[in-house]
């Protein structure tokens, strides 16, 4: 090995231990210290973070500098970037920018939400054959309390069923559709949105990760519509019984945001719940999301995903 190599070898090294790694739960969640995201990472350090992505499902980093424009360019580090939002748009002059106001869905859909446990749980854009791979939100203006994000651990609520359930449900499949949520009144803008926009698509129920191997329970609550093959009741009831199952405290974390916080999480092996208590305060709240262009979902029996309607997500 050249002197050269040896030099190189060493600095990677030497970035790589300079990352930290800090668990926040069991299950779920650490964060990262020793990573400037608003400047290009060591390969160590894209290394570093990957890995904890993989093992913790979602990493956080505190007191980063980004814009729009630095989002970007840190999560492309990671992977091929998408529109803002396939449904609902993006940034102009950033177009891989999705804006995650506190008042977006004003202009979406009216009335009162039927809350249930599960209810705004989800995985990223499930009805797209391809849903993203990872989503990196930052927090831009950040309430003072108030606004945490909740995360759960797909593999580890898979982990935690029986044998025989896990072996039922490795054999089904769900069509995931994007489509408001029960009980309330869609805008005239919203349906002609949907209408040029359909996302539907069949998935596993058991999704195999692509790169660890692990089987995770892809049962995006807000988008998984009904199962494949039994009846409506059957439907109904397997579905909220994961649904329930999926959001168990033990599986979870919850992080609290600060200005320049950044939460980065692996779409393929998690949900999370937006928040809604927000909207009982004064406070603001805007962050912004990028999300990673991700792969067609594979089942325990090898067979993949299929689209039932709508377009695969593409890079931008």
């Amino acid at each position: 090995m050249s002197v050269q190599a040896v030099r190189e070898s060493e600095a990677q090294q030497a970035a790589a231990t300079s990352v930290e790694v800090v668990p926040m739960a069991i299950h779920i969640g650490a964060e990262i210290h020793g990573v400037d995201l608003s400047r290009p990472l060591p390969a160590a350090h894209v290394n570093a973070v990957r890995a904890a992505l993989l093992r913790w499902k979602v990493v956080f980093f505190r007191d980063q500098t980004l814009d729009h424009r630095k989002h970007i360019a840190a999560a492309r580090q990671f992977g091929d970037t998408t529109a803002g939002h396939v449904v609902y748009g993006s940034d102009g002059e950033y177009p891989q920018i999705y804006s995650v106001a506190k008042n977006r869905k004003a202009n979406r859909f009216q009335g009162q939400t039927l809350f249930r446990a599960w209810s705004g749980w989800h995985t990223d854009i499930t009805a797209a054959i391809n849903p993203p791979a990872a989503s990196m939100l930052r927090g831009d203006v950040v309430p003072p309390y108030g606004g945490d994000t909740l995360f759960t651990n797909l593999v580890a609520a898979y982990n935690a069923l029986s044998p025989v359930m896990q072996k039922f449900m490795d054999g089904l499949r769900g069509v995931h559709r994007f489509a408001p949520p029960p009980g309330v009144d869609q805008t005239p803008d919203y349906l002609e949105l949907m209408r040029k926009r359909t996302l539907v698509s069949e998935h596993p129920i058991v999704r195999v990760h692509p790169e660890t191997g692990e089987r995770a329970l892809f049962v995006s609550p807000s988008f998984l519509k009904s199962i494949v093959g039994v009846s409506p009741r059957e439907s109904q009831v397997l579905l909220e019984f994961l649904w329930e199952h999926i959001v168990r405290p033990e599986f979870t974390a919850r992080f609290r945001w600060a200005p320049g916080s950044v939460a980065f999480w692996d779409n393929r092996a998690t949900a999370h719940l937006a928040p809604r208590d927000i909207f009982d305060s004064d406070f603001d709240r805007q962050f912004y999301r990028v999300t990673l262009v991700g792969d067609v979902p594979v089942g325990v029996d090898g067979k993949p995903s299929t689209a039932m309607e709508g377009l695969p997500i593409v890079a931008v």
